[in-house]
C-alpha cells in the first residue's frame, strides 16, 4: 500500500485551512485517502511523527512570522518553530521529499541559516517570476517558459539563497522565490496551490493581519484575478507525481 503524503497546516481559521487543503488535493491531483492531514497550529508536530510513515511532506502557509521578535512570539509559535527545526534536521539529512510553500519556505530557509526579514516582503497579487538556468533543468520546472505567473503575498522572505541550496526561481522585488536542497527538498515563496478564488478568500480572511491595508482589499482581489497561474500549480502536480508511490 502506498504511503500517504503528510500535509502540515498552520492556519488557525477553519475556512482557510479547509480551503487550502482542498487546493492541495485539487492541484496535486491527490485523493483524501492519499494524504495524512495534520493541523499543527494548536499543538505543534506530534513527537512520535515518523518520516518513514510518509511518501513526502507538504507544508502550507500561516499567519506566523519568523522575523517577529522572540519576546513577541506566542508559545505555540515557538513550539512550532522548534518542532520544525527538529523535523527539518531529519528531512535535510535524509534528503526526504519536502515542499514548503510560503511559511514552509521561511521555516526551511531559517533552518538553513539564511536571514528571514521583511526586506523583500510583497503585496498580495499575481507576479511574473524568472526561472534560473538551474531551474530550467530541475525536474519540477523542465519545459517551462523563462517567466511564469504565480500568486503570492508575504511580509517576510529569505534575504538570500540559503547556503548549499540551488536557486530555481527569482523575482524583481523578492530574489528568492524557489530553491532546492539536495535533490528532493523544495521551498517556494509563492503558493503553488493557490488560485484566484482561494486568494480572494484569503484576502477576506486576512484583511486585518498586516499584509495590506483593509481599504486595499478590492484592488487586491482584482490583482489576483489578473492572470491564471497554471505553471505554479503544475509544480505542485509534478511534486506529487514524483513521490506518490
Amino acid at each position: 500500500m502506498a504511503k500517504p503524503f503528510l500535509i502540515l497546516q498552520l492556519r488557525p481559521e477553519d475556512i482557510t485551512a479547509d480551503s487550502e487543503f482542498a487546493c492541495f488535493l485539487k492541484y496535486g491531483q491527490l485523493k483524501p485517502e492519499d494524504t495524512c492531514r495534520m493541523r499543527i497550529e494548536k499543538n505543534g508536530i506530534p513527537a512520535d511523527m515518523d518520516l518513514d510513515d510518509y511518501s513526502a511532506i507538504i507544508v502550507g502557509g500561516s499567519p506566523f512570522d519568523i522575523s517577529t521578535p522572540e519576546d513577541k512570539k506566542s508559545s505555540i509559535q515557538k513550539k512550532i518553530e522548534a518542532d520544525f527545526k527538529h523535523m527539518l534536521e531529519k528531512v535535510v539529512s535524509r534528503d526526504f521529499p519536502f515542499l514548503g510553500a510560503c511559511s514552509g519556505n521561511g521555516l526551511l530557509g531559517n533552518h538553513l541559516g539564511t536571514p528571514i526579514t521583511t526586506k523583500y516582503g510583497e503585496a498580495v497579487g499575481c507576479y511574473s517570476l524568472d526561472i534560473t538556468d538551474a531551474g530550467m533543468e530541475d525536474k519540477l520546472l523542465q519545459g517551462f517558459p523563462d517567466k511564469v505567473d504565480v500568486l503570492l503575498g508575504h511580509k517576510e522572505a529569505c534575504d538570500s539563497t540559503p547556503s548549499g541550496a540551488v536557486l530555481l526561481m527569482t523575482g524583481s522585488t523578492c530574489p528568492v522565490q524557489m530553491f532546492r536542497v539536495g535533490e528532493n527538498v523544495y521551498a517556494t515563496q509563492f503558493h503553488p496551490e493557490g488560485d484566484a478564488e482561494e486568494f480572494v478568500l484569503r484576502i477576506n480572511t486576512y484583511a486585518n493581519y498586516g499584509y495590506f491595508e483593509p481599504n486595499e482589499a478590492d484592488t487586491l482581489k482584482k490583482a489576483v484575478c489578473k492572470n491564471p497561474t497554471p505553471h505554479a500549480q503544475e509544480i505542485l502536480r509534478r511534486f506529487v507525481a514524483c513521490y506518490l508511490n
